[in-house]
């Protein structure tokens, strides 16, 4: 009986030998992974010593560069970018009526500075312009000479796109304030009207000679009254306001009149304003002007014919006053 439980006991403690070497062989060989793959870093717990007594790195990950900023100084503001100068304008009238009694008339111009360098003596620092053109048309120059005597066109020159109307206001003389290069780039003064040459200058007209012509056909313009010049015609109200009176006369070609006014500083426009200003014909005036151009052959019928009865009437009524 004891001889059996000496076996049992023995074959117990074989078994828990064989259990623990089976264990042992199981378990990872901790020196064949030197040189392999790394074997895996376990964060130790917080607080926690480490097992060997050596330090601990624990993986961070990588981040992208910060690109440094300088803090925002107190009190600093961002300086504001200074406002541009400019005028604002108006006309008293935007549209003018040719009637037929049409004796002319005039229309002011009115304005103000806006955002000005020194608003307080702003009438000492800008000088304004005002400029108003009429329909471009085509226009003939001819030159007379003398010939056996008389005195005949021998040449003649035909320019385009003619303002038909042109008249100029300033605070004071141009070549006081404003550049010739700013001026001649605007348009501005009758020496700088454009006025290009379509026929006549293949006869062998010279450049001084188409000067001429030039200059020939703006003084026929102003003896008309058509081309006019106010050196002192804008005047300014208070510090920054001003106007400007522009006269049409009787004869000036019924169309759009452009107006266009400048803000010069330094001799050079910071500003610029444009409008436009209708003239249109009513009345018997505009259907007569209907009738003549639509229908040219019986306008000029009827023409005849008026006057052949005007005649006859004013004939008729001399005669009761002989009698």
């Amino acid at each position: 009986m004891q001889r059996g439980s000496s076996n049992r006991i023995f074959r117990q403690a074989a078994g828990l030998v064989a259990l623990v070497a089976a264990l042992i062989m199981a378990a990872p060989d901790l020196s064949a992974q030197v040189g392999g793959a790394a074997p895996a870093v376990v964060p130790p717990t917080a607080g926690a010593p480490p097992a060997d007594g050596n330090p601990v790195v624990t993986p961070r990950a990588v981040l992208p560069p910060r690109v440094a900023q300088s803090p925002p100084t107190a009190g600093a503001a961002t300086p504001a970018e200074p406002l541009r100068e400019a005028v604002e304008a108006d006309v008293s009238t935007r549209s003018v009526s040719v009637t037929s009694s049409f004796t002319g008339t005039e229309i002011v111009v009115f304005g103000s500075i806006v955002n000005a360098v020194r608003p307080e003596a702003a009438q000492s620092t800008y000088d304004i312009v005002v400029v108003v053109e009429g329909t471009p048309q085509s226009l003939v120059a001819r030159r007379k000479s003398r010939v056996a005597g008389i005195w005949i066109n021998t040449q003649s020159l035909t320019f385009e796109s003619v303002p038909s109307y042109y008249a100029i206001a300033s605070t004071r003389p141009l070549d006081e304030f404003a550049d010739p290069i700013v001026l001649r780039d605007n348009d501005i003064g009758f020496e700088r009207v454009r006025m290009t040459p379509v026929r006549g200058w293949e006869t062998g007209i010279t450049t001084a000679d188409l000067q001429l012509f030039k200059a020939a056909a703006i003084r026929l313009k102003q003896k008309d009254g058509l081309y006019t010049r106010s050196e002192f015609g804008v005047t300014f109200v208070g510090t920054h306001l001003f106007r400007a009176t522009i006269d049409l006369p009787a004869n000036v070609p019924v169309g759009p009149l452009k107006t266009r006014i400048y803000l010069v500083r330094e001799g050079q426009v910071v500003g610029t304003f444009n409008t436009e200003v209708t003239m249109s014909r009513e009345g018997l005036e505009r259907h007569l002007h209907t009738f003549a151009f639509d229908y040219p052959l019986f306008y000029g019928i009827f023409t005849v014919l008026t006057a052949i009865f005007a005649g006859l009437v004013a004939s008729t009524l001399f005669k009761r006053a002989q009698h």
